[in-house]
């Protein structure tokens, strides 16, 4: 099984970063914990860096931009994020879920996974992980979850 970066995310985050989880743990004992699930400390080291990297770019208190700018994805960007993904982040902006610098925060961190393209149910991960490390997102991140992990209805014919 080839791992991801985003592998160890998934983990991470399920396993770590919910309300019932235990919030005294280390660096140390999360890379225990993950070395002991099978990851290899290579990939540990990097999901690590990405969240450090995530942590960084918080934004400022009351940065938020409801008006911001339209997004127009080149290069990389339209390699690893097809219509769907591109689509998606869209919609959440327009719908207030993303402000154009959480926006910008989930493409940083999109392109930093090492993978070649990320579908969607991928993106929604990374949309969910940074509303969980923004202040202030928290009817979001709700909503977001809920779109994660609701049952889809049965499609009407």
């Amino acid at each position: 099984m080839k791992e991801s970066i985003l592998d160890v995310l998934l983990y991470l985050f399920e396993h770590y970063f919910t309300d019932d989880a235990d919030p005294v743990r280390d660096r140390d004992s999360l890379q225990n914990g993950l070395i002991q699930a099978g990851f290899s400390p290579a990939e540990i080291s990097k999901a690590f860096d990405w969240l450090d990297a995530l942590a960084e770019q918080r934004p400022a208190a009351g940065s938020a931009r409801s008006d911001g700018p339209t997004r127009v994805y080149f290069g990389p960007e339209l390699d690893k994020l097809d219509v769907e993904c591109r689509g998606f982040l869209l919609f959440l902006e327009q719908h207030g879920i993303l402000d154009a610098d959480q926006r910008e925060l989930v493409l940083d961190r999109a392109m930093a996974l090492d993978q070649d393209e990320l579908d969607l149910d991928d993106l929604k991960w990374v949309v969910l992980m940074v509303l969980f490390n923004q202040p202030g997102s928290e009817a979001a991140y709700a909503w977001m979850e809920t779109q994660m992990f609701a049952d889809e209805p049965e499609p009407v014919h």
